[in-house]
């Protein structure tokens, strides 16, 4: 049986060691960095930034250590700088909304269905009564976890009138909900 080039005495190239050692660590590192970063597209791109610095810095990597946790120390720094960059954009939610919230799910729980998939069938019936109109912009928003500026330009309007139809969206969903007895008519006590 031949010897690998880990087996013997020969010295591994940088270029091979690191294919080698990215091939057995990019799933792990791709799983850190999406649970680290909400956005699929950000992860992706930290990913390939993540890459981009390892190849710089492979001859700096101490081959008597774990080349996973290497590479997640480099995502980690570059993770940090991405939520300092994106700061200005992030929602603070404080406990008041946090409260108000857990109550509006509460009164969501204790309403008709039984279960969360029935209560999720019930919502996915009423976006589908929705016009194509609210429908894009409900799913760029908080399927694609897309911004309103974005929507805006790929919808060819303005940020305005995306806002306008999240909102009346989410109005005629709270309809569809409370005719459907899954969420208090406006007004009522939860």
């Amino acid at each position: 049986m031949p010897k690998d080039d880990f087996s013997n005495n020969r010295q591994v190239s940088p270029t091979t060691l690191f294919e080698i050692l990215v091939k057995e660590n990019a799933d792990s590192l791709m799983a850190f960095l999406r649970a680290s970063v909400a956005d699929r597209s950000a992860a992706d791109d930290l990913f390939q930034e993540t890459m981009l610095i390892a190849w710089r810095k492979i001859g700096e990597f101490d081959r008597t250590r774990p080349f996973g946790a290497w590479l997640r120390g480099i995502a980690k720094m570059l993770i940090l700088a991405h939520y300092r960059a994106v700061a200005d954009r992030l929602v603070i939610v404080g406990e008041p909304l946090l409260d108000l919230l857990d109550i509006r799910m509460a009164a969501v729980d204790n309403r008709t269905g039984d279960t969360f998939d029935e209560k999720i069938l019930a919502l996915r019936e009423c976006i589908a009564r929705l016009s194509e109109l609210y429908q894009q912009p409900l799913d760029l928003h908080y399927q694609q976890q897309k911004t309103t500026e974005w929507i805006a330009k790929h919808l060819a309007t303005t940020k305005d009138a995306v806002q306008k139809r999240l909102q009346r969206a989410r109005q005629q969903l709270a309809d569809c909900l409370q005719r459907k007895g899954l969420l208090p008519a406006t007004g009522a006590n939860p």
